[in-house]
């Protein structure tokens, strides 16, 4: 439980549906300081208190659980370590794997529980002997990418009771259910920076040195100009390169070893291929042969055609039509139609 609506109604509708609901929410490491202004966008009093609230009118147990030091190295440590070699990372793809389906799951088991349910919008279905996940119901609010990393162990455990139901549908059942966070707006930032600018917290939380201006460069190798630091860009950026030129610049690539910044025009930006490495496959096979599939090279991306392959622990994936903003440190996620295949790493 967050205190948000989405895991409330999941709460209540687990209640309705007849299971022995316990409410579980995790207390991460803060970035707040109230002096400054700043305040998490996730499990504040204010939250804690909701999320007690509708336990408490659900008539279930509510219990705080504090993994602070755990949501640290694995999650905000690996965030800013990724910006400071120059990738861009998703880190909900790594505090699902390792934080909610493995530390979470792993002490709902201890407790006795058979299952994790969160208000994710996503479904799990057995079929075959397997257990397949697939995408919500609702398109715009569908998570099944940021939960690709998941196999058949987590998914025999999961529960998402949104999974067939609308954002809309689900602020319908919290009004019936009178739940008191029904109209409660929720927040699109990362849930552990405190003003929503990724920017001001890699300033203050990266290792001395690892931020530093350095040159930009086109695709010749030509200094252009000075950038600020290689967490300030990102692949396809336009604006805030600052450079005066015949042709709008764009951000091509992000070169960690000699701290540069690789610009040219938009005719540049567009590549029809990459590595992805970690493979994961939702099955639990690694397929052999090359397979094709349709790709998401980020969370909010449109899906593009793709052919994959597979090389071991990686996989090469070609794409029918150039893709603009493959960046390096995303999560790439396989799909086939409603089903995910698996995902990796952009390398």
């Amino acid at each position: 439980m967050s205190g948000g609506v989405d895991s409330s109604v999941a709460a209540a509708l687990l209640k309705e549906q007849g299971y022995d609901v316990v409410g579980l929410m995790l207390k991460l490491w803060s970035d707040g300081d109230a002096e400054r202004g700043r305040t998490n966008r996730c499990c504040t009093p204010a939250d804690v208190d909701a999320a007690r609230a509708v336990a408490n009118q659900l008539g279930i147990p509510f219990y705080l659980i504090n993994i602070a030091d755990s949501f640290k190295a694995v999650v905000v440590d690996y965030f800013v370590a990724e910006y400071a070699a120059g990738r861009t990372p998703n880190p909900c793809l790594k505090c699902n794997r390792h934080i909610r389906y493995e530390l979470l799951l792993n002490k709902a088991l201890s407790l006795g529980a058979q299952f994790l349910a969160t208000g994710h919008y996503a479904r799990v279905r057995r079929f075959d002997g397997q257990y397949q996940l697939l995408r919500g119901v609702d398109v715009q609010k569908d998570q099944a990418y940021v939960l690709s990393v998941l196999g058949q162990h987590e998914l025999a455990h999961a529960l998402w009771p949104l999974g067939e139901l609308t954002k809309p549908q689900v602020r319908e059942l919290a009004a019936r259910f009178q739940l008191p966070v029904a109209e409660k707006v929720e927040s699109q930032d990362l849930c552990f920076l405190a003003n929503g600018d990724y920017r001001d917290f890699l300033t203050r939380h990266a290792p001395a040195g690892s931020i530093r201006p350095g040159e930009i460069r086109d695709t010749a190798g030509k200094v252009l100009g000075e950038h600020r630091g290689l967490p300030f860009y990102t692949i396809g950026q336009r604006k805030g390169i600052r450079l005066a030129a015949p042709e709008p610049l764009y951000v091509i690539a992000l070169d960690a070893v000699d701290n540069a910044v690789i610009v040219g025009p938009q005719h540049e930006l567009g590549r029809r291929e990459c590595t992805a490495r970690d493979m994961h496959y939702v099955s639990g096979v690694q397929p052999i042969a090359p397979f094709r599939a349709s790709a998401k090279i980020r969370y909010k991306a449109r899906e593009a055609a793709v052919t994959v392959q597979p090389q071991a622990a990686r996989a090469r994936i070609e794409f029918d039509e150039p893709q603009r903003d493959i960046t390096p440190g995303q999560g790439l996620v396989l799909f086939d139609g409603e089903h995910v295949i698996g995902q990796g790493f952009i390398e």
